[in-house]
């Protein structure tokens, strides 16, 4: 992009408006619906975090993925999980060259998007192998560590109804996801749209519309908006009200929740309102900011004991619940 050097922040933000607009249309030349969906994944890339999609087959989830790496001009890896996957698979292996010596042949983990298909069909110890790149952004290997690229993400799919053959994923691991996003049924217009769409000889394309300069460029942008002391409490509050028997639970919490959401939801809360601000077009975000984005930050940071399973609450009920306190 020509015009990195912007004259001011606003004027930076503006531009990021421009371009998410721009962004929008391109991949709704492929993607039928779906908008909350590639906001979130969008706020994710640009506050530098990753993304867990849950969500039926046939909605798109592969797709959406790759048509998002076109219009960002990333490099991209799909991965596709299984349960004889192994650790060497996903980050690379060493091997002896004609010369006798080792040599680090690098896995498909060195990209910058990263599609982990089916991310529950691998056993733990292939799972573990992504929590050093998701967190450190960087693989240590043979007593050696290798700096992965930049920006990197990962985007994991899951399937929610195929419990054969799945395992669930750490606690550990799911927080490293800045966002679990559930895709659900398209409506029956957007549906007949994707049928007469990909039922004939025409495949949509996209344009390139920015690249990973100016996704970092972006990054540090949101890092600098500034955020109110009110805005920083509520989103602080709202992730330690997430957590039983403590001074910020309320009744609700104490009573369905196992344990709660931990100090990294409190960043993405922070992080997630920041860019939602900015890509509607404000200056510094606001408490509606950051109940916007609540949902998918938090509803895998938590666990339902089993009255909520037995009453049949649902954490994003639970959720709104808090956000009305």
């Amino acid at each position: 992009m020509s015009e990195l050097n912007y004259k001011s922040e606003v004027e930076a933000v503006d531009a990021l408006v421009k371009k998410y607009q721009e962004l929008n249309a391109e991949i709704g030349k492929v993607i039928v619906g779906q908008h909350e969906v590639i906001k979130n994944v969008l706020i994710a890339i640009f506050s530098n975090g990753h993304c867990l999609l849950v969500g039926v087959p046939g909605l798109a989830k592969t797709l959406l993925v790759n048509t998002i790496s076109e219009v960002l001009g990333l490099g991209f890896n799909r991965i596709q999980f299984t349960p004889d996957l192994m650790p060497s698979d996903i980050i690379g292996s060493e091997i002896l060259d004609e010369t006798r010596n080792f040599k680090f042949i690098k896995g498909p983990l060195f990209s910058n998007l990263i599609l982990a298909d089916e991310i529950n069909r691998t056993p733990p110890k292939t799972q573990a192998a992504l929590l050093e790149a998701m967190q450190e952004k960087s693989i240590t290997t043979a007593g050696k560590t290798y700096k992965l690229g930049n920006p990197f993400f990962v985007l994991a799919t899951q399937n929610p109804i195929e419990q054969e053959g799945t395992y669930p994923l750490p606690e550990a691991q799911l927080d490293r996801f800045m966002f679990n996003i559930w895709l659900d049924y398209p409506t029956f217009e957007e549906e007949l749209s994707v049928v007469k769409t990909t039922t004939t000889d025409k495949k949509a394309s996209v344009n390139k519309i920015m690249d990973a300069e100016d996704i970092i460029y972006f990054q540090q942008l949101i890092r600098k908006i500034p955020i109110a002391d009110n805005v920083l409490n509520y989103a602080v509050k709202l992730a330690s009200s997430t957590r039983p028997n403590t001074e910020m639970a309320n009744e609700v919490v104490n009573k369905y929740i196992g344990w709660g959401a931990g100090p990294r939801a409190s960043q993405f809360l922070v992080l997630g309102a920041k860019c939602h601000a900015a890509l509607t077009g404000k200056y510094s975000p606001d408490i509606e900011d950051v109940k916007a984005v609540a949902k998918p930050i938090l509803r895998h940071r938590m666990v339902r004991n089993y009255k909520a399973e037995a009453d049949g609450l649902s954490l994003d009920f639970i959720i709104e619940e808090l956000m009305k306190g």
